[in-house]
Order: C-alpha cells, then sequence, then structure tokens
C-alpha cells in the first residue's frame, strides 16, 4: 500500500502549484475568466472554505483549551514557590517575544509594497476596543465581558480569553468537586483539537487557493515581501537567542556555549519535527542529564513549558501582525499594538497541541485589533519554514527557565553542566 504523504509536503506542493499557476493567470487577458472565474471565483472560494472552517472552530477552541490548560495546572498549588517562578518566567519571555517581533515589524516594514486591500470585499476596520479614544482604564475594562456568550458569538478574543481562565481556575481550586466536568472539558478539547487537524488536511488545498489568488492578482510582486517576512522573523530568532536566551544565560553564570554544544541536538530535532511534544523526551533527558537540571522539577517545568510557554509562536506572532497590517495599509496604533502584545502573551496557555498553532492563533491576534483574518492564508502559506524555527525557541525557552528555576531552588548540578558530553542513558 502506498504510504501517504505528509501534511507539510502536500501544503509545499500546493504553494509552489498556486505560485505557478497564480503566476500563469496573471499573464492571462484582463476579463471574465481571469478575474470573475478564476481569481474571484474558484481560487478564492478555496481559499476562503479553508480560513471559514478554522475560525468557525478558533472560538471555541481557544475557551475550551485555555480553560482546560489551567485546569490541569493544579500541581502549580502543590509545587508552590516553583510554580509561581516558572510561570512568570514564561510570561515575561513570552512578552519580550512578542516585542522584539513587532519591533523588527515596525523597524523593516516587510509587507511594504505590497497592497492586497484591493483584494478586500471591505476595508480593514479597527477593531472598537481598540480605539485610541479610549483610556486606559476602559481598555482594561473591556477585557472582562459582561456577557462570555456574547464574546464567543462575535469572537472577541481577549474576553473569551480572561473568562476561559476564570473558568480554568474555578476548575482547579475546585479539585475534586469538578473532576466530572474536568473530564469533559478535556474530552470536549480532544474533539476540538481533532476537529482541527481534520481541517488541517484541507490545507494544501487552502494554501493553493490563497496563492494562486494573490499571485493571479498581482504578479511577482507578492513574493518579496513574503520573502522579507520570514527573513524578517530568523532575524528576530537570532535577537533573541543571542540577547534573551544567551543573556539569561550569562547573568546567571551559565557559559552560552557550553549550554548550545550540548542541547544542539534538541535544537536540531525540534527544527526538522517543528514539534514541541515530539521532542519533550529529548529535551527532558538533555537537560536533566547532561545540564544539571533537578528531575524533579523538570517533570513539572518542561511538559508545562509544552504548554504555555511559546517564545517563539510570539515572536512571530508580532512580526505577523505588522506584516498583515501593512499588506492592508493599515497603521497600527499604539493601544492596538499593546493588544497585539496581550493577546499574543495570553493566548500561549491554550496554543500547544494544535496542528499549525502559531498560525491558527494568529487569526485570534488579528481580529483583536480589526485586521483581516485572510492575511492568515498568506501566513500560512510560509507556515513550515517559519514553524521549524519558532518551536526550536519554545523548547529551548522551556529548557533555560528550567535550569533558572533549578538554580533559584538550590537543585542544579553544575558539575554537569561542565563535565564533558556523556551518552544519553
Amino acid at each position: 500500500m502506498k504510504k501517504k504523504s505528509s501534511l507539510t509536503a502536500r501544503v509545499m506542493v500546493g504553494l509552489v502549484a498556486g505560485i505557478l499557476i497564480g503566476l500563469a493567470v496573471n499573464r492571462m487577458d484582463p476579463g471574465f475568466l481571469r478575474d470573475q472565474l478564476l481569481v474571484g471565483g474558484l481560487f478564492n472560494f478555496m481559499g476562503q472554505i479553508f480560513l471559514r472552517l478554522i475560525m468557525m472552530l478558533v472560538p471555541p477552541l481557544v475557551a475550551v483549551s485555555i480553560a482546560n490548560g489551567v485546569a490541569g495546572m493544579n500541581d502549580i498549588g502543590k509545587l508552590g514557590r516553583v510554580g509561581a517562578r516558572t510561570l512568570v518566567y514564561y510570561a515575561l519571555t513570552t512578552l519580550v517575544s512578542c516585542m522584539i517581533g513587532l519591533a523588527l515589524g515596525l523597524f523593516f516594514k516587510p509587507g511594504a509594497g505590497l497592497d492586497l486591500a484591493s483584494l478586500q470585499a471591505s476595508a480593514p476596520q479597527v477593531a472598537a476596543n481598540t480605539s485610541a479614544a479610549r483610556n486606559v482604564w476602559d481598555t482594561l475594562l473591556q477585557l472582562v465581558p459582561t456577557n462570555p456568550f456574547n464574546a464567543l458569538s462575535t469572537g472577541n478574543m481577549l474576553q473569551i480569553i480572561v473568562f476561559s481562565l476564570f473558568i480554568g481556575v474555578g476548575i482547579a481550586v475546585l479539585g475534586e468537586k469538578t473532576r466530572r466536568l474536568a473530564g469533559a472539558l478535556n474530552e470536549l478539547n480532544d474533539v476540538l483539537m481533532h476537529l482541527i487537524g481534520v481541517v488541517m488536511e484541507l490545507a494544501p488545498y487552502g494554501v493553493f487557493g490563497f496563492m494562486a489568488r494573490t499571485m493571479g492578482s498581482l504578479g511577482f510582486n507578492a513574493l518579496l515581501p513574503l520573502a522579507r517576512y520570514v527573513g524578517v522573523f530568523y532575524l528576530g530568532l537570532a535577537l533573541w537567542g543571542v540577547f534573551v536566551a544567551g543573556g539569561l544565560l550569562a547573568s546567571h553564570g551559565l557559559s552560552p556555549f557550553t549550554y548550545l554544544r550540548k542541547f544542539g541536538k534538541v535544537m536540531a530535532l525540534s527544527f526538522s519535527t517543528a514539534s514541541s511534544n515530539a521532542t519533550l523526551p529529548l529535551n527532558m533527558a538533555v537537560t536533566t542529564e547532561q545540564l544539571g537540571a533537578s528531575g524533579r522539577i523538570a517533570a513539572f517545568t518542561l511538559p508545562l513549558g509544552a504548554t504555555v510557554n511559546m517564545n517563539g509562536t510570539a515572536l512571530m506572532q508580532g512580526v505577523a501582525a505588522l506584516f498583515v497590517a501593512q499588506i492592508y495599509g493599515v497603521t497600527l496604533l499604539p493601544s492596538q499594538l499593546f493588544f497585539v502584545v496581550l493577546t499574543a502573551t495570553l493566548s500561549a496557555v491554550g496554543t500547544a497541541g494544535v496542528p499549525g498553532a502559531g498560525t491558527v492563533m494568529l487569526s485570534m491576534v488579528l481580529a483583536s485589533v480589526g485586521l483581516p483574518l485572510e492575511g492568515v492564508g498568506l501566513v500560512f502559506a510560509v507556515d513550515r519554514i517559519i514553524d521549524m524555527g519558532r518551536t526550536t525557541a519554545n523548547i529551548t525557552g522551556d529548557s533555560i527557565c528550567t535550569l533558572l528555576i533549578c538554580k533559584a531552588e538550590g537543585e542544579f548540578n553544575k558539575e554537569v553542566f561542565l563535565s564533558a558530553e556523556k551518552p544519553l542513558e
């Protein structure tokens, strides 16, 4: 029986086919066949049906996955100080990562030169809750929904996140009393993630549709901004690695070069698989056996990090939000940039385990500031290239956090860290 090709391979085929066919269609004479039947008809339908299926599932997925993730953190109460330090570290590094992405997006303007506003049925609208007329108190008030069901129906992602956090905390605090509810929530989370997986099987066709439509309308002009977007992301990744990851290690008396020499094999695996979960066993082994972390602490911080620590994802979302804004000619106000950072940081809690997680969750970041969700389709076209890098940053951040927490708790073995590399047990 012939083995089915991987989703990644099929997405790349869709990407290349969409570019080539779109460029061929772009050379056709303007008229009904090119503009209405192909570009505005078939290609648009293929991209939009994929996007609509994703958007149908994202609000309930966000609500359930965040509540489920927080509810499953009842061990934090037992671990106390370790849990608090871990969550603070993960939140701060995710915040910094997103700000790096935004800064690079503002400076390099990767979406400049590509105008997709003409492909929109209506002009992009700034989200009402990010208006410059609102002061900081109104902005904070808007985070709390007066009607969570209305937030779900309108796709108000920040309010969905806040409500879900409350539900998750309530389930975790009540413990045994809410055991059945926690089980049902976990099962619903499994169902939604399975459905996301089913929809993602349509990704090659969606990518083909988005790229064929874009290339059919704009030709070669669409390729350079996409290449700039990828380049700016990897520049941000390099800066994060040197100044954030390397800086944290050096400031705690740990050599970044020793760390990189031993942890390189984990980075290579994460880069090739683009999966934090697939990398977790090797990450656990290297961090404890070769880098000197306590097995007791690593058993808590690394699985938790695979769920809530998304440094690379947050960096990508910062760059991608600016990229989408620029290709649609939207200037984001300072208040909107604040919402991008806030949404990207909070959404990290519910990102893990979702196929194509970073780009799927990007839709909620765009929605929080009123940017066109069609931008997700264009970003998704190069998602695999981005995903390898962001996953590597995610798992590296998990490991570094584990080492720093172990040092703070007096459970770090520096002799193991400095020793020659030994085969894993």
